[in-house]
C-alpha cells in the first residue's frame, strides 16, 4: 500500500488491515468493549466492523464520562447530490447525538467545493442547503442541537488558525502526506484543519474534546491535523482530536459509491423507478448461471446488494446472517435477492423523500449562507 492517499480522488481501499498497519490507525475492538463495560450501546456500524479503527477515541469518551465539554465534527463539500454513502457518516452523527449527547458541528466545505471542484459558490451553496442539511435533518439529525456554517462565513478566529497553520508544516511534509499537491489542495487542508481545531476555541464553544468520523480515504487529513494541534499548542491550548474511522460503501459496480458517478450511486432524492432500475442492475456475487449457483453458492462479499444490506438497509444482524448463509449455500439467487433488497430501499426512500420539503425549509431557516 502506498505512504499516501489521495483524498481528493477516486481511492478504493480492499485491505482495512494493512490501512491500520500502514497508518497507526488503532483497531476499534477495544472501544467496543469499553463502549460496554459503560453501558453504552454498541451500534450497527460498529458491530458489524464497518467502523474498524479510531485515533484516541478512547480518550474522548473518558472526556465525555468526566463531564468535559466535548463534540463531534464532520464535514461535506456540497459538489453533488447526497448519497447513501453519505448517510454513514450521518447515522454516527446521530449516534454520538442521542447516546453521547454531545454537541454536534457539520461543516459545509464551499471553500474547498470551489478550490478543488470548481463549482459556482451560487451552486455550492444550494446544493449545501436543500441537498446536504436537508437530507441530514430528514435523516434523524436533530437541526436544535446541531451547529452547521458554511467555510466562507466563519469568524476571524477560524481564518487567524488558518494563517497560523500555515507555517507549521512545509512543503516536503504536504507532499509526504498527499502525494501530488497543489494551492487549492494545500489551502483546503489547512482550511480543513482549521474546521476540526476551531470547536476547540473560547469563541466557539470550547469543546476541548472533539471527535471526527471519517472515511478511510480521509486520514491524510486528520494526520495533518493532529500533527497542527500539536505544534500549535505551544502558542494556543489545543488537544489532539479524535476520530473514527469507517469502510467506504462500494457503488453498485463494485467502484466507489460518488456524486460523480450517478449510474452507479443511490441518491436520497433519485425517483423510485430510477433508484429501482439502478438497484437491478447493480454486481453481484453470483454465479454465471442459476444451476452453478444453486451447487457452488454466491459470493456475498463480491455482492454490491449485500453491501446496502451490511451498511444499514437490514437492521437485524440475525436477518442480515441469514440472507448470508442463504446466499453462501445456494438457496438465495440474485434476482430474488434484488427484488427484496428493492422493497426495503423503496420504504426508505419514499419515508425520507417525504421528509425533504420540511427539511428543507428548516435549512435555510437555520443555515448563515453566505451572501457572495
Amino acid at each position: 500500500m502506498s505512504r499516501s492517499i489521495d483524498p481528493w480522488g477516486t481511492v478504493k481501499i480492499k485491505d482495512y488491515d494493512r490501512l491500520i498497519e500502514v497508518f497507526g490507525i488503532q483497531p476499534f475492538r477495544d472501544i467496543k468493549l469499553l463502549l460496554a463495560r459503560r453501558g453504552l450501546p454498541i451500534s450497527l456500524h460498529m458491530r458489524r466492523g464497518i467502523i474498524f479503527g479510531h485515533r484516541d477515541f478512547d480518550k474522548f469518551l473518558e472526556a465525555v464520562s468526566r463531564g468535559e465539554r466535548a463534540a463531534v465534527l464532520t464535514g461535506f463539500m456540497p459538489s453533488g447530490k447526497f448519497h447513501l454513502g453519505h448517510k454513514l457518516t450521518v447515522d454516527q452523527l446521530i449516534y454520538y447525538q442521542r447516546e453521547l449527547g454531545v454537541k454536534v458541528f457539520v461543516a459545509l466545505a464551499d471553500a474547498e467545493a470551489y478550490a478543488v471542484r470548481r463549482i459556482p459558490r451560487k451552486q455550492a451553496i444550494r446544493v449545501a442547503v436543500e441537498e446536504y442539511v436537508a437530507s441530514m435533518i430528514a435523516l434523524g439529525l436533530d437541526p436544535e442541537k446541531t451547529e452547521f456554517y458554511f467555510q466562507t462565513n466563519r469568524g476571524t478566529p477560524y481564518y487567524r488558525l488558518i494563517q497560523l497553520a500555515s507555517g507549521k508544516v512545509t512543503q516536503s511534509e504536504f507532499e509526504a502526506i498527499y502525494g501530488d499537491i497543489t494551492p487549492a489542495k494545500v489551502v483546503s487542508a489547512l482550511t480543513q484543519a482549521a474546521d476540526i481545531l476551531h470547536v476547540e476555541l473560547d469563541e466557539y464553544g470550547g469543546y476541548r474534546w472533539v471527535v471526527v468520523p471519517i472515511g478511510a480515504d480521509q486520514d491524510p487529513h486528520m494526520r495533518l491535523t493532529r500533527d497542527l494541534a500539536e505544534r500549535l499548542s505551544q502558542e494556543i491550548s489545543l488537544n489532539k482530536p479524535s476520530a473514527t474511522y469507517h469502510k467506504l460503501i462500494r457503488g453498485l459496480d463494485g467502484g466507489k459509491m460518488s456524486s460523480s458517478r450517478p449510474d452507479y450511486t443511490i441518491f436520497l432524492t433519485d425517483p423510485l423507478d430510477v433508484a429501482r432500475k439502478k438497484l437491478m442492475a447493480a454486481l453481484t456475487g453470483g454465479r454465471a448461471t442459476a444451476e452453478e449457483q444453486r451447487r457452488l453458492g454466491g459470493v456475498p462479499e463480491a455482492c454490491t446488494v449485500y453491501d446496502l444490506y451490511l451498511f444499514g438497509l437490514v437492521q437485524s444482524d440475525e436477518e442480515l446472517a441469514r440472507i448470508y448463509e442463504e446466499c453462501r449455500s445456494g438457496k438465495l439467487l440474485c434476482g430474488k435477492c434484488k427484488r427484496y433488497a428493492w422493497t426495503l430501499l423503496e420504504e426508505f426512500l419514499r419515508r425520507v423523500q417525504e421528509r425533504l420539503p420540511e427539511a428543507r425549509e428548516t435549512a435555510w431557516r437555520i443555515v448563515d449562507a453566505p451572501r457572495f
